[in-house]
């Protein structure tokens, strides 16, 4: 059963090896992070955790039985008790629900780990599958995304309130 944890260092390799995996899958709805992302994949996920440790993030990372990362699940938090949520889940995992229920669990540690009221997420018009997401876990479009806003590509904000999570 895929369990989220929190990112840590003995995670970076698992972490690695989905980006790569799924780079050509990624690519096709969001900017591609370029090779030089890939050559300094372990200076970012130190960055990630100097974040995660200034209490300014969480990072998460959906874990299988084999240990292989089957997505990841971000919190960046702002102001009033609310976050931004990204996420990217690997495409062996696509279509079995495991992105929206991953979604609704994240809602549920946004407020019982993080004490947060409200978050926050955007999904580019080409894919209409992050924003199917997104709804199903009761997520409300609230505003269109500009391309600068979504790594170039044009999109949707939504929000959810945590009160009723």
């Amino acid at each position: 059963m895929p369990e989220l944890q929190l990112l840590r260092p003995e995670l970076y390799r698992a972490v690695l090896a989905f980006e790569r995996e799924n780079r050509v899958f990624f690519a096709k709805y969001v900017l591609d992070r370029g090779d030089a992302y890939f050559d300094s994949i372990d200076d970012r996920l130190d960055e990630l955790l100097a974040d995660q440790d200034a209490g300014t993030a969480a990072f998460y990372v959906l874990v299988d039985d084999d240990a292989a990362v089957l997505g990841r699940f971000n919190l960046e938090f702002e102001a009033d008790a609310t976050a931004q949520l990204g996420y990217r889940v690997a495409e062996c995992a696509c279509g079995r629900g495991v992105a929206t229920a991953t979604v609704l669990d994240m809602c549920g540690l946004a407020v019982g780990r993080h004490g947060l009221r409200r978050l926050i997420a955007a999904a580019a018009d080409s894919n209409p599958a992050s924003q199917r997401v997104l709804i199903k876990a009761g997520f409300r479009p609230t505003r269109r995304a500009h391309p600068a806003e979504l790594s170039g590509s044009p999109g949707i904000w939504y929000q959810r309130g945590l009160t009723a999570v």
